[in-house]
Order: structure tokens, then C-alpha cells, then sequence
């Protein structure tokens, strides 16, 4: 006979166990007829404004040209004519405040005209600046929580949009947002201004080639890792709601060791999530490619295809909106947390990241030719020199308590930053710092390394390592050690500004090496040459997981900074505050501000994980083991009462241990929980550093000691008497 506590479980198997996959309308649309329809793109801008308007606009969506404000209020009404075409009856400005997601305030188009008389209106003013309050939003310090004055400002680089709603559509005008002394208070702004810096930095290297006027971006093409599980078991799970992640969770007897969910074929209720997920992504202009399960047992991944670096981040944020969306019609729980369970990979969102032209060229995509070939070798070494330089900044930007259970492990690269080129690449880096190489001109230098060659040796010659944190793979470098809940817009801005700076600084070497010599091409080997010594210490091809991999790095100055108060301090540290003021990423008091405000948001993670975690055994754990230990007494009681000989008593012995063990696990479990409430005491009244940095050290190993208990428990208790949901349900029954 089951009881109370175990009938919700027993519930939720049979509900999760008997849902259909859902079919939603308009399933078999083309994605050609549908994609982008939502959207105020280039098709709709060119139909809906005059000649002269929609070039300006052009100009500033995909020329990098500042808005002309006397188009606004053309553009406006176009924009407004189009969102109450398409059912909008409100509209925002959508922003991505420093919480890491997205706010929008809606404000309706119906208002009253002079005369009484209603009237959709959406004027220039409207759609180039809105006004939240930001007195709740998290500033680092910036402000006062008293001064709530905020502005957000659209950005036209990013396409307008409709977003559907059961009740109603909203029109969302991508934008920045900012505070009243001109601050950036979000994520996107320093994105934008990386990606202009380094656009001049990369022109600049350009036209050393006699390639002058090009304009270049940053591209990214983010793919997302998630899990899925049903509502039913969500809902029964404290841990998940509150923190995004099991607290305790006793392994089940098969996780991932098979291999067999990878790759593999996509079950019909997740198979019609994904299809709706494109469906609703399609027209909203988020060119999504590709689908498919991961490696841990309801973990997948969705990619899309590359687009300039701040689209993609927007695009990102959607995303990840619309899964959320997508998942509740589907009755299941999106789980974006870098590690919801143990013992199976965590999710990561490897942000593929290159340079293009606005010819289309990828810049670091190996060319035909001996001289393309030598710009992309440029362009290979600014990259690694950034990463090399700033690995510090890199690590902070991608630093999250999420992140701390998912680096290192399980596919997942380590903490150390480091790059992996392949073995054909660094054998010719390795003959470019010998210096061994012959031929009478630089041409044939150039031959003989074979260069010439390097679009087969990147693509065909090498492996990808999965435990590298920054990758290049053909074309692009995958910085890998994002994590899944993260947004793009950070350790993209982060990547871009140190390129940019390590472009620069390239530039101005090649421009004396280049006067300084009579030939053009053995110059820019030299320098080349400069930089494969310079960083040679961040390329590694073996195992990242491997302990001598980490003495390794030690000896060659890379960092090891595995959580994240520490990662957090690379913030502020000179070499970070010297690379975003020269880059105009970040002003000193932004960043100053970025990093309270991220040390602020993991002490509140870990105080929320502390307080799930005394939920979960005061209310949960305890409440069965005694249930357990209670029947294993009164069994042997009974037994006991009917037994007339010493002789049979002592067959209950094997029976009495396992009473003790059940008793002896229960005071173990009272003892580990005291032991980190008193770990959660002792950082009270600290300053936030010290708080973080006693969290990181002493709370999280009283977290994970609680656990191990608690899991304990659960592979001893009684299943009837189990309340939880179990690994073995959350993550196979589907």
C-alpha cells in the first residue's frame, strides 16, 4: 500500500507516462513562406517606406551608419501600421537588463485624440525612447535605489518584432537601456560598442592589405543545450523551482553510460516541441538549423545558422523565451540550468564566434590563395593573442554558480581558458617559430609551409577536442565554456574588446615591420612569427580533464580559477580595466558595477540554494527515513514477538544493523545540516567578497555533503515511502 506522499509521484508517472504529443495549427507550413513574418525586416521595410527612407535605414541596419532622426517619424508610422496589420494592440521596448533575461514594459497604441474620440497612435518619440523604471533593476552600485529613472533607446540594428500571445500580439523594439547619466544598465550596450571597436581595429589590419573601406563584423552562432522534463514531476520537485537545479538526487542505475540517447531518434512529444519551437522561431526571423538529442538521457540542443553578433544574441534571448513558451503548451519544464542533475552532462551554449566583411568574407576562413592565407594567419594570431592576454576577463565573463557544477565535467571544458587549432595548424606554427622553414621568396615560404593548402588542413586535418574551452574548427573559434543560461552578449562583448585591442596593437607591428622592409609578405611573417611565440602558452591540443593538464598550466602562466568569486575578481583586476576603458566597452564605474552586481547575484543563488536544501530535508527526506526507519522497527518487533527461541533472534540481526544504519544515516543527516546552516551563519554580516568567497570555500561543500546523505536516503528508504521524483522518472519516462 503506497502512501500520501508517494501518490504524488505515483500520479505523475501516469500522467507523464500518458500525454500525446500535441499538434498545433499551421504544423506543415514551408518555413520559407513562414520565416520572418513576424518581423519588420528588409522586405517589409522596403514595401512600406519611401525609397529615400528605407536606404537611410539600410544604411543603419547593415552599414553601421548612426539612425537619421528625421526618417523617425516615417519609420514610425510605417512600423505602426504594420504591428496593427499584423494584431498588435501594445508595444514595448524590449531590453536585456544585467538579470541576464529580458524586460519589456507594454504600453498600448489606443489612446484618445483631442476630440474624445479613441485613435491608435505610435509616434518618433515613442519609437526611439521609452522610460521603465529601473529602480528594481540590479545597477552594481551605480545608483541609488531611489533614483528610478531609466531609459531605454531602440536599436535599429536589430529587426522589429511581433511577438504572438494567446490573448493578443505585442510589437518589441529591440533596444538598449541605459540610466539617466548615460550608464549602460544592460548587456547589449557593451556588445555594441565591442563590436564597433573591433570593426576599426580589423578595418585598420584591412587595408594593410590593400583591402581598405571593407566593413567587418563579429558573427555568432550560438547553439543552445537544455533539458526537458515533464510538468508533473517539475512541480513535485522544491529544488527545481526554486534554483533550476536537483539539490539531491540519488543516481539511478542507467544515466548516460550507454551512449545511446545521443544522435539518437527524437521521441514524438519532443520531436513536436521542436517542430513548434522553429515554428514560432521561423517567423520571428531566427533562423534556427539544426535539432537533436544530447548526450545525457532528456538533454538536446538547437542550433542556429550564423548571423552578426548582436542579432544572434537577440535572437538567443528569444529563443530561450520561446522554449519556455513552447515547453508549458507541451506540459513540459525547460530546464536551462548548466548542471539540473548529476551524474549526466551539464548544458553549455558554445558560442561559435568569427569575423566577417560585409562582402561576406569570414576572416577566418583559410583562403585560395598564399596571400589570403597570410590575413587569416593574421587574424588567427590577434585571436589567440586576445585569448592568451585576457584569459582572466574571459573566464569572469562566463562565471556563474550554474557554471561552477558544469566546468570540468562531463564533456564539459575546464576552468582553465585555453585554445585548441588542431594538429595541421600548430605544425605549421610550430615550422613558422622554428624559423626552418626554406624557399628564396616569401611566396615560396609561404608555399612550402602549406599555407596554400589550409582550407583542407583546418577543415580535414583535425579532430575537435571537447574539452577545450575556445576551439577553432575550421572557420570560427567555439568558445565552449559558455554557459547554457548565460547570455552571448557578455563574453561576446569580452571576446570582441580583447581581438579588438590585440588587432590594434597588430596593426601598428605590421605597419613597421611592413615600412621597415621591402617585402611585404616576409613582414607580416615576421610579425606572425612574433605572435606564435607570444602564445605559444594558450594553445593546447590534449586533455583538458587530465591533473597534469593542470600542473601544466600552472608552469605556463595560465590561470585556474575554478569558482567563481574567484573567476568574478578578473573584473576589476588591471590588466581588465585597462583592456574595456581604452576599448569603450565599459567605462571603470560600469564595470565596477558589473562586477558587485554578478558577486550580489551568486551570494543569492547560494542563499537560495541553502534555503531549497533545508526545504527539501526538513520537509521531504526526514519525514521518510523516519517513515523507513519506523517500519523497519516495527517489523522487527513483531517478528520478535512471535520468535520462542535465542536461536531464531538471531536471525534478526542483519535486520537490527539495518535498523541502526537507517538510524545512524538520520543522525548523519542532522548533523550535515546543522553543519551548513552554520556554514550559512558564519558569512553573515561580512562584506560581499568575504561572503562569496566563505559560500564558494565552506557552503558549497556543506551543500554537496547534505547531499551526499540525503542520496543516501533515497537508495535506502522504502520507494512507497519516496515523495520526490526520481532520476530514473524525471529522465526517461517521457
Amino acid at each position: 500500500m503506497t502512501t500520501l506522499a508517494s501518490e504524488g509521484r505515483r500520479r505523475a508517472v501516469e500522467t507523464a507516462s500518458n500525454r500525446t504529443p500535441r499538434v498545433f495549427t499551421d504544423a506543415n507550413t514551408k518555413a520559407s513562406e513562414l520565416f520572418g513574418t513576424n518581423t519588420f525586416d528588409q522586405k517589409a521595410m522596403s514595401e512600406r517606406l519611401p525609397k529615400d527612407v528605407y536606404r537611410s535605414l539600410v544604411k543603419t541596419v547593415h552599414g553601421g551608419h548612426r539612425l537619421d532622426q528625421g526618417i523617425a517619424t516615417v519609420v514610425a508610422h510605417a512600423v505602426k501600421e504594420w504591428a496593427l496589420e499584423k494584431g498588435a494592440t501594445h508595444y514595448c521596448h524590449w531590453f536585456q537588463p544585467n538579470t541576464g533575461a529580458t524586460a519589456e514594459k507594454h504600453d498600448a497604441f489606443l489612446t484618445t485624440g483631442d476630440d474624445g474620440e479613441p485613435i491608435e497612435r505610435f509616434d518618433a518619440s515613442q519609437l526611439i525612447q521609452g522610460e521603465p523604471d529601473a529602480s528594481s533593476f540590479p545597477s552594481g552600485g551605480l545608483r541609488a535605489t531611489f533614483e528610478a529613472r531609466g531609459y531605454t533607446a531602440w536599436d535599429p540594428s536589430s529587426p522589429i518584432f511581433v511577438m504572438d500571445s494567446p490573448n493578443g500580439k505585442t510589437l518589441c523594439l529591440p533596444s538598449v537601456f541605459v540610466s539617466y547619466h548615460g550608464q549602460a544598465l544592460d548587456k547589449k550596450t557593451p556588445l555594441l560598442r565591442s563590436d564597433e571597436y573591433l570593426a576599426r581595429q580589423a578595418q585598420a589590419v584591412l587595408a594593410l592589405f590593400g583591402e581598405p573601406g571593407a566593413r567587418v563584423f563579429s558573427t555568432l552562432g550560438p547553439e543552445q543545450e537544455y533539458f526537458l522534463i515533464d510538468e508533473a514531476f517539475y512541480v513535485l520537485r522544491p529544488d527545481l523551482m526554486a534554483t533550476g537545479r536537483t539539490l539531491i538526487g540519488a543516481k539511478g542505475a542507467k544515466g548516460q553510460e550507454l551512449e545511446d540517447q545521443y544522435f539518437g531518434s527524437i521521441k514524438p512529444r519532443i520531436l513536436a516541441f521542436m517542430q513548434e519551437v522553429e515554428h514560432e522561431l521561423f517567423k520571428l526571423g531566427v533562423p534556427m538549423k539544426t535539432r537533436h538529442n544530447e548526450v545525457a538521457p532528456a538533454q538536446f540542443e538547437a542550433a542556429p545558422v550564423f548571423e552578426s553578433v548582436s542579432v544572434a544574441a537577440d535572437h538567443n534571448q528569444i529563443t530561450m523565451e520561446i522554449m519556455r513558451r513552447v515547453a508549458e503548451r507541451h506540459h513540459f519544464a525547460l530546464l536551462l540550468h548548466e548542471k539540473p542533475f548529476g551524474g549526466v552532462n551539464g548544458s553549455g551554449k558554445h558560442n561559435n564566434w568569427s569575423l566577417a566583411t560585409s562582402d561576406g568574407e569570414n576572416l577566418l576562413n583559410p583562403g585560395a590563395t598564399p596571400e589570403k592565407n597570410l590575413r587569416f594567419l593574421v587574424f588567427l594570431m590577434a585571436t589567440l593573442k586576445a585569448v592568451h592576454r585576457h584569459q582572466g576577463a574571459l573566464r569572469a565573463a562566463i562565471a556563474s554558480s550554474g557554471n561552477d557544477h558544469r566546468l570540468g565535467a562531463n564533456e564539459a571544458p575546464p576552468a582553465i581558458i585555453s585554445a585548441f587549432i588542431g594538429e595541421a595548424l600548430t605544425r605549421i606554427l610550430d615550422q613558422i617559430e622554428s624559423g626552418k622553414v626554406k624557399g628564396a621568396t616569401s611566396e615560396s615560404q609561404v608555399m612550402n609551409l602549406g599555407v596554400s593548402k589550409l582550407p583542407d588542413v583546418a577543415r580535414d586535418n583535425t579532430d575537435r577536442n571537447r574539452t577545450s574551452p575556445f576551439a577553432f574548427t575550421g572557420n570560427k573559434f567555439e568558445f565552449r565554456a559558455v554557459g547554457s543560461s548565460h547570455s552571448s552578449a557578455t563574453p561576446m562583448a569580452t571576446l570582441n574588446a580583447a581581438v579588438g585591442e590585440a588587432l590594434e596593437e597588430m596593426a601598428k607591428r605590421l605597419k613597421k615591420a611592413i615600412n621597415a622592409s621591402d617585402d611585404f609578405d616576409a613582414a607580416v611573417m615576421q610579425v606572425i612569427r612574433e605572435y606564435v611565440v607570444e602564445t605559444k602558452a594558450i594553445r593546447f591540443e590534449g586533455n583538458g580533464y587530465s591533473d597534469e593538464w593542470r600542473v601544466e598550466a600552472a608552469e605556463r602562466g595560465l590561470l585556474n580559477l575554478a569558482k567563481t568569486p574567484e573567476a568574478l575578481k578578473q573584473l576589476v583586476a588591471p590588466a581588465t580595466k585597462k583592456l574595456f576603458t581604452k576599448t569603450g566597452v565599459y567605462r571603470p564605474d560600469e564595470l565596477e558595477s558589473r562586477y558587485h552586481l554578478e558577486l550580489e547575484r551568486y551570494i543569492k543563488d547560494l542563499e537560495i540554494e541553502v534555503a531549497a536544501m533545508d526545504e527539501l530535508v526538513l520537509g521531504f527526506v526526514l519525514p521518510a527515513a523516519y517513515k523507513h526507519q519506523g517500519q523497519l522497527a516495527s517489523s522487527i518487533e513483531a517478528v520478535m514477538d512471535v520468535l520462542d527461541s535465542d536461536e531464531d533472534e538471531e536471525l534478526l540481526a542483519p535486520q537490527l544493523d539495518e535498523l541502526r544504519a537507517a538510524a545512524r544515516l538520520i543522525a548523519e543527516l542532522k548533523q550535515r545540516l546543522a553543519a551548513m546552516r552554520a556554514a550559512m551563519v558564519a558569512t553573515h554580516g561580512k562584506e560581499p567578497e568575504a561572503v562569496a568567497r566563505a559560500l564558494a570555500d565552506k557552503v558549497v561543500p556543506a551543500l554537496d555533503a547534505v547531499r551526499d546523505v540525503c542520496d543516501r536516503v533515497e537508495a535506502e528508504v522504502d520507494d512507497a515511502l519516496w515523495p520526490l521524483p526520481k532520476y530514473r522518472e524525471m529522465l526517461f519516462v517521457v
